[in-house]
């Protein structure tokens, strides 16, 4: 699990679907539990999380055409604009100033609602979305002062929300994120606690059951909680098989979407089911060579690790070479050469380049790996232990 400070403004928003559920118009009317009105939204969240963006948004013009004072068109751009960005947040992209334009406009249209009504909690929901957003995108680029704003405003947006937790299970899912983070965050970054001396603390198990209930209870918030959950299970409580079967019921409801994708590759590594595995990473690389929406290097560098590592255990290194050459290559085009799939694809060349007397081309993984590695990691001890057997046999 990538441990940023990005959890800061997440824990402390109702995410895109919650929104939904508390939402009204500029008219005495809730927007949003208008079921006809749900039905096109849902379509198009739908078409979002399956990176048909162009549908999506087809629905989203139909949304600012007849709303245009409202938030929600703005927000559901910004959300969209987010999942385009999803399978490299890293990745220098015009996009994110697309982002923010988005969410601050979504941000202006709610504080136009509150002033109309103090009490409208709809605004309330997509004031305290659209700072968790923007909290979270300044966390992705370590600008941690605007992250800790951001989540602040939206913390004070989110308490205006509160006691509307009979409503729809959907309320619960910003309190789970919440309750879980907000201890995750003080276990993980002590250094970050004077960050966090003023925002309350939570409970990491109340988080989980609340995220469950949610997945299992929930119509608008149920992916979402669904994303969060697997992460979890899979790299915070060691419930593997379960992240695997959430991972894989979210990829087959969603199956173009690249993230989800690689994550259940991820999952079927993990477990051991290797031809699973295989079969599955073969089409994340397929769908690269294709030029699909949204496939591209980290994807392909989590597809070619697992197919060049499966291939290596099953002793047949002439098949994983050309696979863990790719990792570097996948690596090495977007500059992540701290990347731990790409440090041991260097190290298990440089083993295969000893065996072969091929010693300078292992001399120079080695010292790739020694300069993205701390002394006291195995990798790097590793790395020194192969360099000495190099100039014994040299």
């Amino acid at each position: 699990m990538k441990k940023t400070f990005v959890y800061i403004s997440v824990i402390l928003t109702i995410c895109l679907k919650s929104a939904f559920s508390q939402s009204a118009s500029n008219s005495s009317e809730y927007l949003l539990l208008n079921m006809p009105l749900q039905i096109e939204i849902t379509e198009a969240v739908d078409a979002m999380y399956n990176f048909d963006f162009k549908d999506a948004e087809v629905k989203f013009n139909w949304l600012k055409y007849r709303y245009p004072e409202h938030p929600l068109p703005y927000f559901l751009y910004g959300i969209s604009t987010w999942w385009q960005m999803m399978p490299n947040l890293n990745a220098e992209t015009p996009l994110g100033e697309e982002f923010l334009a988005y969410m601050d406009s979504a941000i202006v249209k709610a504080k136009v609602l509150l002033d109309e009504d103090e009490d409208n909690v709809e605004a309330a929901f997509f004031l305290s979305g659209s700072y968790g957003f923007k909290g979270r995108y300044h966390s992705e680029r370590k600008s941690w002062l605007k992250a800790a704003g951001a989540g602040k405003k939206a913390l004070k947006a989110l308490k205006m929300t509160k006691g509307n937790e009979s409503f729809s299970p959907e309320i619960l899912f910003g309190d789970a994120l919440f309750n879980y983070y907000s201890i995750w965050i003080r276990e993980n970054y002590p250094s970050l606690r004077p960050v966090l001396f003023f925002f309350p603390k939570g409970d990491k198990s109340l988080g989980v059951k609340q995220l469950q209930e949610v997945s299992q209870n929930a119509f608008y918030t149920r992916i979402e909680a669904i994303f969060f959950l697997m992460r979890i299970k899979a790299f915070e409580l060691n419930e593997t098989y379960d992240a695997l079967r959430l991972s894989k019921q979210i990829h087959t409801q969603f199956p173009n979407n690249p993230y989800f994708h690689r994550f259940y590759a991820r999952m079927l590594y993990t477990v051991g089911q290797y031809q699973s595995a295989a079969d599955v990473s073969t089409e994340i690389l397929k769908r690269i060579d294709e030029g699909q929406l949204g496939y591209e290097e980290v994807s392909g560098r989590y597809a070619s690790f697992f197919l060049g590592h499966i291939s290596k255990k099953q002793g047949d290194f002439d098949i994983a070479k050309p696979f863990f050459e790719k990792v570097i290559a996948f690596t090495e085009e977007i500059d992540d050469e701290k990347s731990g799939y790409y440090l041991f694809s260097q190290f298990y060349l440089a083993e295969e380049e000893t065996k072969s007397a091929a010693y300078d081309k292992a001399l120079e993984r080695i010292s790739i790996i020694r300069d993205n590695t701390r002394r006291r990691e195995d990798l790097n001890k590793k790395a020194r232990a192969l360099k000495k057997l190099i100039r014994k046999k040299k």
